[in-house]
Order: structure tokens, then sequence, then C-alpha cells
């Protein structure tokens, strides 16, 4: 079950890795400007955002099972048909589908752990999914790096195939099915369905901006369009009987200073891997595996701290980190301004990404763990769905208009200085989002607070500092409430 469920997650998880660094060469062979390849990977993005949260309420309601199995399928299927990708827009057409598979089969994944493990296994069962999941995004960048070298962008898609069979038989046989049979009839589609238009529709105005022009219709017909999508959407989830998002669990003030923070620091992550990997090919003429491997230490240091920031955060409460870690995120995309044509790795990128990795590390962990606790346990899931795909949709927007901000649009990305000057502003811009995450933290989250103890006297006429009957070894003393905790 755990086999099937880790692989089943890494083939999305490797795809979204790989791919980035596969960018110049996609460009080159199927002849793209900043703008398709930016489609490239808004197309998955924009699938993810839009479908996670009905992936999940669509396994809870037809079998995790049966939509997880569907979900690796119809990934591979989209895999094939990128491979197979003649120009830049089938490749985008393929890269949606996977997106559609991703959504799928990401939220069944952990929904089968947490439904069929027995309870005194599965934080341990959930905690090797979540550590070779990020070893598989770990080697992402080097098996990406190393197909595109020695055979072709084409192969990053290919590789999906033989995984994407082995776990559709491991779940056939091993995984067994599970649903929730609370679980509302209705399926909130016309949610779902506003989100993609509202997503895609912004995200095609701000790519178009780019290519055509401020002065295009079309360009502010899609804009107009996907800010109109939006509001619908809040109106349908109010009055809808099942909403995809109980409107409910926004009432909770650190839930959504939780999303906020979220919101910047991704939107700063986002647009950072998308230029960083195509600056190091273009500008300082690294191999595809070598600017794979660039940014692995940012992997490393989050395997390595993530679970001791968890740990940190739950002793002092997690305002601390989620407002360093997104300032050492602006400190970190500030120093790779500094990458430009003959740039040193060891002088000039390694510093960047080592400031970068640590601010992830301090942050990511605290991140999550605040916007889960905000809310009641029954909306657990919901909130990590909505936490998903704040971060996903934050991507999604830096991806498309990070380029047209920074003056990298058409074929600059081609040239090595027009590229440096546009990725330099990038860069700061980055900065400047998740500064603005830190700075939202200090200001609206909050750690729990402590709450003092009803007394509990003694029969010698003191308090223990215990919250139960007094024992005969109390020491007398008068400090005897005992400290408990409570949510914010």
């Amino acid at each position: 079950m755990l086999a099937a469920t880790v692989l089943g997650s890494s083939i999305a998880f490797l795809d979204s890795t790989v791919v980035n660094v596969a960018l110049p060469h996609i460009g080159e062979d199927l002849d793209s400007g900043v703008g398709g390849l930016q489609w490239v990977l808004s197309g998955y993005l924009l699938a993810v955002s839009s479908l996670i949260l009905l992936g999940g309420s669509l396994g809870d309601r037809f079998g995790r099972k049966r939509v997880f199995q569907v979900g690796v399928v119809i990934f591979a299927l989209a895999s094939l048909w990128c491979a197979l990708a003649p120009n830049v827009s089938m490749l985008i057409v393929g890269r949606v589908l996977q997106g559609v598979g991703g959504a799928l089969l990401t939220p069944g994944s952990l929904a089968i752990l947490e439904a069929s493990f027995r309870r005194e296994d599965r934080a341990a069962a959930i905690g090797a999914w979540s550590g070779l999941s990020g070893v598989a995004s770990a080697i992402g960048p080097f098996v990406g790096g190393w197909l595109v070298d020695s055979a072709s962008w084409r192969w990053i898609f290919l590789i999906n195939l033989p995984l994407s069979v082995v776990v559709v038989a491991i779940a056939a046989r091993h995984v067994p099915e599970t649903s929730d049979p609370d679980a509302p009839r209705h399926v909130d589609i016309p949610g779902a369905a506003l989100v993609a238009l509202g997503l895609g529709g912004i995200s095609w105005g701000l790519i178009s901006a780019g290519e055509e022009g401020w002065g295009s219709p079309a360009v502010w017909v899609s804009l107009v369009g996907g800010v109109a999508a939006m509001v619908a959407l809040v109106v349908v989830e109010v009055r809808s009987p099942a909403p995809m998002v109980p409107p409910a669990i926004f009432a909770s003030r650190q839930f959504r200073a939780a999303n906020l923070v979220t919101l910047a620091v991704y939107a700063a992550l986002g647009g950072t891997f998308f230029l960083l990997v195509v600056q190091l090919q273009t500008s300082l003429g690294y191999s595809a595996i070598e600017a794979g491997a660039a940014t692995l230490p940012i992997t490393l240091l989050m395997l390595t701290l993530s679970s001791r920031s968890g740990a940190l955060a739950a002793r002092i409460g997690p305002r601390l980190q989620m407002t360093v870690g997104p300032l050492l995120v602006a400190l970190g995309t500030l120093l790779m301004v500094r990458i430009e044509p003959g740039a040193d790795y060891v002088a000039d990128v390694l510093p960047g990404v080592l400031v970068m990795g640590l601010g992830l590390a301090t942050v990511v962990a605290p991140l999550t763990a605040t916007a889960l606790s905000a809310v009641d346990d029954r909306h657990a899931g919901v909130a990590s769905g909505v936490n998903t795909t704040v971060a996903r949709a934050a991507q999604l927007a830096a991806v498309a208009g990070l380029p047209l901000a920074a003056g990298i649009t058409g074929e600059s990305y081609l040239d090595p200085d027009l590229l440096t000057t546009g990725f330099q502003r990038a860069m700061a811009i980055t900065a400047a989002l998740a500064a603005l995450g830190g700075i939202l933290a200090a200001i609206f989250v909050r750690n729990p607070e402590r709450v003092e103890a009803e007394p509990v006297p003694a029969a010698t006429g003191w308090f223990c500092g215990v919250e139960g009957p007094p024992l005969d070894t109390c020491p007398g003393s008068s400090a005897g409430r005992a400290p408990t905790e409570r949510a914010a």
C-alpha cells in the first residue's frame, strides 16, 4: 500500500521538477517563445489548482482507490501525449491533462493512508510517504537533466509510463477500497469550473499581455472574465448546500493569515524556480543536469531541517519561524541578482541557494501545520486542500505574471544579456513578495496562548503543578497552577 501511494505521488512530484530543467531545450526544439514555455508550466498548475479539491471530494464519494487509479492512468496517457507532441500547443494540452491526473491521484494517495492504516501506524506511514516523496523531488532535477542531456526532453515524460503500470498493478492487488459514507451526495462541479475559469482567465491575460501588449482587447477580456469568475465562485460557494470549500473555515483569522503567507511565499518560490534554471543554462552555459544539480542544496536542506523546524514551532509557536523564514527567502533571492554571465557557482550561485533553502526549511513546516490547526478537526482535509490550492495558484500567478513584470518576453530568453537584465529584475520582485510574506506573518499570525488552568487544591493546602489528584510528594509551593495551551 505504501509503495503504491509513494510511487503514485512521486510521478507527479518528479514531473514538477524535471520539466523546469528541460524548458530551454523544449523551447529550442519546438520553436517556442517565453509565452509557450510559461504555458508548459501553467497548464499543469492550472489544472491541479482548479481540481485538487474536487479530486479529494470524488475520492470520498466514489472510492479513494478507484479515483487514485483513474488519476494515475490519466497521468500516464497524458505523459505519452506530451512525449509525442509535435508542437508546443499539443504539449500544453498534454500538460493540462497531466494536471487533471495529478489532481485526482495526489489527494487520493494521502487519503488512502489515512483511511487504511491502523491509527498507531498512521503517523509512521505518512512520515514515510513524505520522506520518500521528498527524495523523489530531490532526484528529479538529476533524472531530468540526465535524460535531457543524454537522450531527449521527451524522455522525461516517457519515464512515467512504466512507473504508472507498476502503481496501478500494486494498487489493484494490495490497496483496499475506502470511501466516506457521510460524504455529500452532491459534488461541487460549478465551484471547480469557476476556479478553472478564474485562474485560467487571469493567467491567459497576463501571459498574453507579454506577447500582445496591454492594448489587445483579448487581454482585457480574459482578465476581466477571470476576475468575474472568481467573484462568482464566492457567491456560488456561499449559496451551495454542499460547497467545495465551506465558507466557515475562513472565519478563523489564523487560517486566513496562514494562507496569505502561503500566497506570498509560494509566488516567490514559483517565480524563482521558473527563471533560475533558464538563467543558468542560457546565460551561464550550464548543461541541463548541471542546472538541476545547482538547486539540490535547497531540497537537501528542506529534507534535513523541515521536521526539526516543525517540532520547534510546536514548542514555541509558529510566528517567529513564519516571519524569519520568508525574510531569509527574500535575502536568498536578492543574492541571486549576482547570477550573470561568467558568474562562479560557489561565489555567486551557491550563497543565494543556501540562504533560500534555509528560509524554506524554516517556514514550510510551520506554515502547513498552522493552516491545518487553525480550523476544526472535521475540516482538516478541506483546510489542507485549500492551502495546497493557494500554493499552486500562487505559483501559477508567478509563472504567468513575473516574466511580464520583469520584461522577459518573446525570444528574449534566448539572449543572455536581455535574459540577465530581466532575471535580475525578477529576483528583486520575488524578494519583495517573500518579504511581504514575513511582514504578514509578523502582523497577523499568533502563537497559541498559554492559559492558566484552574487550581487543583492539595491535601496539604498547597497546589500541585499537575492536573489530577494531589500527590503525597507534591512539593509545597504556591506556584501551583499548571499552564495548558489552546489555539489562539
